[in-house]
């Protein structure tokens, strides 16, 4: 599994649209500025097929701290959430789990 980088984006996509990597760039970071300052806000982003990313408050917690074994409380704290779209979660799961993914059980991810 590779990883791709904001600039391996800027690079495919300013080369399909014909458009100055700078300016793509720029649109980019400004849609992701707009997710995280809606986010901020508290608001639900919905991306039809895409998926919805928000807010959600995680609970306490008792943890264990695994080198010592001691007892840890873990307060509460908001997470964003993402919840894949139908059409997205189609073709991931049609491509089936590659190496070191494990499928099954968790259909939605919580991003820390």
């Amino acid at each position: 599994m590779a990883t791709i980088t904001k600039q391996d984006l800027v690079q495919r996509i300013s080369d399909r649209m014909g458009e100055k990597k700078v300016t793509t760039k720029s649109v980019i970071q400004e849609f992701i500025d707009e997710i995280i300052e809606e986010l901020e806000k508290g608001n639900r982003l919905e991306f039809r097929e895409f998926g919805v990313f928000e807010l959600k408050e995680r609970a306490a917690r008792k943890a264990r701290n695994p080198q010592t074994g001691d007892t840890v409380y873990v307060p509460s704290k908001v997470v964003v959430h993402f919840k894949p779209g139908r059409k997205m979660k189609a073709l991931v799961h049609g491509l089936g789990a590659p190496a070191g993914v494990q499928s099954g059980g968790a259909e939605d991810s919580s991003v820390e």
